[in-house]
């Protein structure tokens, strides 16, 4: 079966939400254009942010049905990692707190795509 290695988010302005993910991510987009903006990830994963408006077939759902997850290495990352997006404006809807698989937290773009970022604890492991 064929890995993914591509995800696309309908968005209302791709051109505004490149400039929100060009900051997030510390990288320019390989494509902008008025309609879809599309960057290419260390390992070559794609992220495509797309116009809700012209995708075809029209998308049904927009943005908060699912998530976009950062992993990092430890804890005080996630923590950091939180104290620099909060810094920067990022709406945060879950503090960084302790759940069953590791620490995490978890902002929102400005579409309200869920961005979640975690560490994954030994007993997250199992």
């Amino acid at each position: 079966m064929p890995t993914p290695n591509f995800v696309i988010l309908y968005v209302d302005q791709p051109l505004e939400s490149g400039v929100f993910y060009s900051a997030l991510l510390g990288r320019e987009p390989v494509e902008s254009a008025p309609t879809f903006v599309l960057f290419v990830l260390d390992g070559g994963f794609k992220l495509g942010l797309w116009s809700r408006h012209t995708v075809e077939p029209a998308a049904a759902a927009a943005g908060g049905g699912g998530e976009v997850v950062f992993a990092l290495e430890t804890p005080a990352a996630v923590d950091a990692t939180h104290a620099d997006w909060a810094k920067r404006g990022l709406k945060i809807i879950q503090a960084p707190t302790d759940l069953d698989f590791g620490r995490t937290f978890v902002a929102v773009d400005p579409d309200n795509h869920r961005l979640r970022v975690y560490w994954l604890s030994d007993a997250g492991e199992r």
